[in-house]
């Protein structure tokens, strides 16, 4: 590659996995593709850990059994923190699967890689030109400007999506109102607690591999303008306050705070610029919700850009990717809202869930949030 101007028939913005399996499914229908990542090296936090199962079939139809042979197996999940069994449903892989996402994150590198995709690290989108065949990319890097002529650029960048942002985007967003922290933890003892509301707040720990995940919210405590992460000292606090324990003497491997912002874009593509993941569709992450609705994002944006790079079908049929996917983001849009009011409301939520409760002991309601939690209700034909 010239190191100043090159070309590429697809330039995807984001190396995490919605942009890695995007580019995993480009390379496998015989698309040239170029991944652009401001990270220098790939990330090393567990972060989103949960697969649905319809992602999991869908890497298991593309060869990433070792992957799931290395996830735990949880055969229940939640809805606002109300804890049920999954019900049955025809797959192999039923239930939730538990894998940090920088092990989702490796495989589908290494898979990316070998099929042929290029990845340019520790590069920074800083503009696109939109032309009417072809988009230029402006890219920043250790090396210098490099300057990429591309037919089709996606945004797989996040929920502060650069792509987004540079190719303006209309979206609908919901501001923030509520903030929550979140840390994995090694050398603590404290118990589990799934979903607990407690009378000064949220909170959830599970220890798995001797790395406990806390995740805190005092009621009342809304959104900071935070140029990082919190402070280890904030989570102690924070967890002190909700829960009466002291993790200070735990040992924190990765931090984090987020909110309950929330948005969706208008539309998926702006001409020759498409998004998928959270670069299209961002909320809390609720049962790892995002993550799997943004792979199988990936999956299905890979089979409409490659007929369209292919020429192998009518203009309109890269549109239908907005057309399955948005209303599958507007759905889950809707049930983290929903969730959120159950999980951090305060006693006015009470009613709320106990109706609720009585509910899901009803086996059609528990079905229907099977196929919700499962994604199975949004199976589509693969290429």
């Amino acid at each position: 590659m010239n190191p100043t101007r090159a070309a590429a028939p697809v330039v995807v913005v984001g190396a995490g996995p919605v942009g890695l399996l995007l580019a995993c499914e480009l390379r496998r229908a015989r698309v040239p593709v170029v991944v652009v990542e401001r990270l220098a090296e790939p990330m090393t936090e567990s972060r989103a850990s949960q697969l649905t199962t319809r992602t999991a079939e869908l890497l298991h139809e593309r060869g990433f059994d070792a992957l799931l042979a290395g996830a735990a197996h949880e055969p229940r999940t939640h809805f606002g923190g109300l804890g049920f069994a999954l019900s049955q449903v025809d797959s192999a892989y039923a239930g939730n699967w538990k894998v940090p996402q920088y092990r989702t994150e490796a495989a589908l590198g290494a898979r990316a890689a070998e099929l042929g995709a290029t990845v340019l690290r520790a590069r920074e989108l800083t503009g696109l030109d939109a032309q009417p065949d072809h988009v230029r990319c402006e890219i920043q890097g250790p090396g210098g400007p490099l300057r990429i002529r591309a037919r089709y650029v996606v945004g797989c960048d996040g929920a502060h999506s650069a792509v987004r942002r540079l190719a303006a985007f209309p979206v609908t967003a919901t501001a923030a109102t509520k903030e929550l922290l979140r840390a994995d933890v090694t050398g603590l003892g404290i118990r589990d607690r799934r979903f607990e509301r407690l009378p000064g707040g949220f909170a959830v720990a599970a220890t798995r591999d001797g790395v406990t995940r806390v995740m805190v919210h005092p009621f009342g405590t809304g959104p900071r303008d935070r140029p990082g992460p919190p402070a280890f000292e904030e989570v102690v606090r924070a967890w002190a306050r909700v829960t009466g324990e002291d993790v200070s003497g735990g040992t924190p491997r990765w931090l984090d705070a987020f909110d309950n912002g929330k948005g969706q874009a208008d539309a998926y593509r702006r001409g020759r610029i498409l998004l998928a993941g959270d670069a299209a569709h961002w909320h809390a992450p609720v049962g790892g919700q995002a993550l799997n609705t943004g792979l199988q994002d990936a999956v299905s944006l890979a089979r409409h850009l490659a007929a369209a790079v292919h020429e192998r079908t009518a203009p309109g049929f890269l549109d239908a990717y907005h057309d399955e996917r948005h209303p599958v983001a507007a759905r889950v849009l809707d049930h983290v809202a929903a969730q959120e009011q159950l999980m951090f409301g305060g006693p006015e939520a009470e009613p709320l869930r106990a109706v609720l409760s009585e509910l899901i002991g009803l086996d059609q309601v528990r079905a229907h949030l099977t196929a919700l939690a499962s994604n199975l209700d949004d199976r589509f034909r693969q290429f």
